[in-house]
């Protein structure tokens, strides 16, 4: 439990840095673009050569495509049951289906699991969220606001093929079958630590909770929704089919993540509610760091 800890004080440093005069208010931005195109795909390429393909990757591969037609469904009949506007039903449409299974998924899966864990961990996250957050939140963002131009399916295929975690998972499966020389080994791993401290000084330096009273009811349905609903059903899901083991567990962890603040940031430049999307993030980081480790406890 140390290492959970030690995140739990990367985060109450970016908490803290903010309120430093000294730190320009870009600071969250300038950490996840690193940790976005360096410390991510250096995890990525570490772990991605230990995968073991068999049957057992279907699981987290799987899992976060069927939670989403889940909370889509339910988006859309709680909007029609509490008369949500447009604006905030495309928001949970972006922000409740996929969670922060990198930036926060893997510090927590790394803790509380162990690197073992890792590579189911990474094809969660790559099969899972990734490209459903190039693909089905840009399409959700689009038709929600006017201020995004519709997408077209050569841009969306363009936007996966060159995003870097997309091209260090490719990379990394080429190259599953070769040594690195001491030097890069060295300097991959290396890099892949920094992801951890950096990753979530930078959400603790982004935390906002600013919202309006008639944005309650929207918010407790999204972190409900997130953080108890998605684990539940992955939980029944595949204990309802039988399957069992540390692939199972992991989903269902992963499934528990609060929501990815790569969809929030895109659903608050598309004008979808941003009080609200800043809300649902930053409880729902704060809610996970307290429900993840129960999450884990009742795993085992």
């Amino acid at each position: 439990m140390d290492n959970f800890y030690l995140v739990l004080a990367y985060l109450v440093i970016g908490f803290g840095l903010r309120r430093l005069p000294a730190m320009p208010e870009n600071s969250g931005i300038v950490l996840n673009i690193y940790v976005l195109y360096v410390a991510l795909p250096a995890l990525i390429l570490k772990n991605v050569p230990l995968l073991q393909f068999s049957s057992e990757l279907l699981i987290p591969a799987l899992t976060p495509w069927l939670l989403l037609l889940a909370v889509v469904a339910a988006v859309l009949l709680l909007s029609k049951l509490f008369g949500w506007s447009r604006e905030v039903t495309g928001a949970l449409l972006i922000v409740l289906p996929l969670g922060n299974t990198s930036f926060l998924g893997f510090p927590m899966t790394q803790a509380l699991f162990g690197s073992d864990a890792m590579p189911y961990a990474v094809v969660y996250d790559q099969v899972g969220s990734f490209i459903a957050l190039a693909t089905y939140v840009t399409i959700v963002a689009a038709i929600y606001s006017p201020q995004i131009s519709k997408p077209t399916a050569k841009s969306i295929i363009i936007k996966i093929v060159s995003f870097p975690s997309f091209i260090a998972l490719a990379a990394g499966l080429l190259l599953r079958n070769v040594s690195f020389p001491p030097l890069a080994d060295a300097l991959i791993n290396n890099l892949a630590a920094t992801l951890v401290p950096v990753v979530m000084i930078a959400v603790g330096f982004q935390l906002s909770f600013r919202f309006s009273r008639s944005e309650i009811s929207p918010l407790v349905s999204a972190l409900t929704i997130k953080l108890l609903m998605m684990p539940l059903l992955a939980w029944a899901i595949w204990r309802g089919l039988g399957q069992s083991g540390l692939a199972v567990d992991i989903s269902i962890f992963q499934a528990a993540m609060p929501p990815m603040i790569s969809a929030g940031a895109i659903a608050i430049m598309a004008g979808l509610a941003p009080r609200l999307v800043s809300g649902i993030i930053g409880f729902g980081i704060l809610i996970g760091l307290v429900s993840l480790p129960v999450v884990f406890l009742l795993l085992h």
